[in-house]
């Protein structure tokens, strides 16, 4: 089933007005300190409210029936509050079975409905929802495999807001072939960049509005309505290649977006840093949170130089 751009911009604000109500900065903070490292309230609202762990599941198998498309777009929002949540390693968990030769109806309604946890390893070092995971599949070498048994080991990380494991398989069956896995995690999470990066140029443009400095707001100098047009620049080039890739998710759109979304959040991230000058490394204030999070993303999945690496290399063999 496809979606409108309606249905999709319905989808957002429906989310959007969630995450206004239950997730602001001390609710994030709760989350973070919490057992399982995310608002299981929240989870269960955006679960049966929303649909967002059931959105890439076909209608037959207990899901929305929609399209990478659809979890970008609430990936997008969460990202831009940096929501702790499931859902990145659960849709790509989802993605993993569906892509089997017989799809595991049970554990994929289950997943959908948001009453088991999924996981994909691309990296068995750094695994999103590791830690909670019910149901793990792993992609090496072209192949999915389900690890029905496995050991999990929390790592530590600089982003507070989204924790990783080390898992290690005990038991393990295949899946099928793997339809390119690291390209769909790529997008997603290229998504989840962008809102990040809006909302943290947000919180910047706001802050040089209210900062006072020799008489008047610091946003009022030339060189710093300058340096946030280009920040909002970088960011709408980068939501906009992010958009393609989730309407086409080649391996070249994924890689494109990856590096655009990565560098757009850097960016913001580091300026924003710099403009609200200490207060922005208080734990007090959001600001740090952007910059770890932005750090945290850049180091998941490929790295910049390999998506740079890869994209020369289909340049070099089709000219």
């Amino acid at each position: 089933m496809s979606t409108s751009s309606d249905e999709r911009e319905m989808l957002r604000e429906t989310v959007a007005a969630l995450v206004a109500k239950h997730a602001g900065p001390a609710a994030v903070r709760a989350a973070i300190e919490s057992e399982r490292g995310y608002d299981e309230s929240l989870w269960q609202l955006l679960c049966e409210q929303v649909g967002a762990a059931a959105l890439v599941v076909p209608e037959e198998l207990g899901g929305a029936g929609g399209e990478l498309a659809d979890a970008a777009t609430v990936l997008r929002e969460l990202g831009r509050a940096l929501v702790p949540s499931p859902l990145l390693g659960t849709t790509l968990a989802e993605l993993a079975l569906l892509a089997g030769t017989e799809p595991d109806a049970d554990t994929l309604t289950a997943l959908a409905e948001g009453t088991s946890i999924g996981a994909l390893v691309l990296d068995p070092g750094y695994v999103v929802n590791g830690e909670i995971a019910d149901v793990v599949v792993a992609a090496t070498d072209g192949q999915l495999t389900r690890w029905t048994g496995f050991s999990a080991e929390p790592v530590a990380t600089m982003d507070v807001t989204r924790r990783l494991a080390r898992l290690e398989p005990e038991d393990t069956r295949p899946v099928g072939d793997d339809p390119g896995l690291s390209h769909f995690a790529a997008i997603l999470l290229a998504a989840e960049q962008i809102g990040a990066a809006e909302r943290c140029l947000d919180l910047t443009v706001e802050y040089t509005k209210s900062r006072v400095q020799f008489g008047r707001p610091i946003g009022s100098f030339q060189a710093l309505k300058h340096r946030m047009a280009d920040l909002y620049v970088a960011v709408s080039a980068a939501r906009a290649v992010v958009d393609d890739a989730c309407a086409a998710p080649t391996p070249t759109n994924a890689a494109t977006a990856r590096l655009a979304a990565t560098e757009a959040l850097n960016a913001v991230a580091a300026e924003g840093i710099q403009l609200h000058g200490g207060i922005a490394i208080t734990w007090e204030h959001d600001m740090h949170l952007y910059f770890k999070r932005a750090h945290g993303s850049a180091h998941l999945l490929d790295s910049p130089r390999q998506l740079l690496g890869r994209l020369e290399s289909e340049v070099l063999s089709t000219s």
